[in-house]
């Protein structure tokens, strides 16, 4: 299995800062900060984030990064769009023996039971935006024995 990258991570908790801001921006250095990363890890990020019109970003001494829309009609599956790549699990990388009955029938079994876990994942984070995620996160902050 592939998995998810760290694109994934990088990318909500980006909006979720820039969420924060309120309409100010930030740059790719604050947010690298935050994550305690590389901001040219965070540029790339954010590149596709861009890339996807969830952010825009101005140069100059004022520049930065800024969303494009509105938290709550960014969702974490739009994040984890923009930056991840191809199917969640990994198929064969080659086809298994056609002559052994697990091998001849385990991949279109296989691929049904991935799709599936795929579309249910895909939903989950489509239910899920990131004012709501703001929102829990600053309440997380606020209850007692976590400052």
């Amino acid at each position: 299995m592939a998995g998810l990258s760290s694109r994934s991570a990088i990318a909500i908790h980006a909006l979720a800062m820039l969420a924060h801001r309120r309409g100010g921006s930030l740059t790719s250095a604050e947010i690298a900060d935050s994550l305690e990363s590389n901001p040219v890890l965070v540029r790339r990020v954010l590149g596709r984030l861009r890339d996807a019109d969830l952010v825009w970003s101005t140069e100059g001494r004022a520049g930065g990064w800024s969303l494009a829309r509105a938290a709550r009609d960014i969702t974490l599956y739009d994040a984890y769009a923009a930056v991840e790549e191809g199917q969640i699990f990994s198929r064969y990388a080659h086809p298994p023996s056609r002559t052994c009955e697990i091998g001849r029938n385990i991949g279109d079994l296989l691929d049904v039971e991935f799709q599936s876990a795929e579309r249910a994942l895909e939903e989950r984070l489509g239910r899920t935006t990131i004012a709501g995620l703001l929102h829990r996160i600053l309440a997380s902050d606020s209850e007692p024995g976590n400052h």
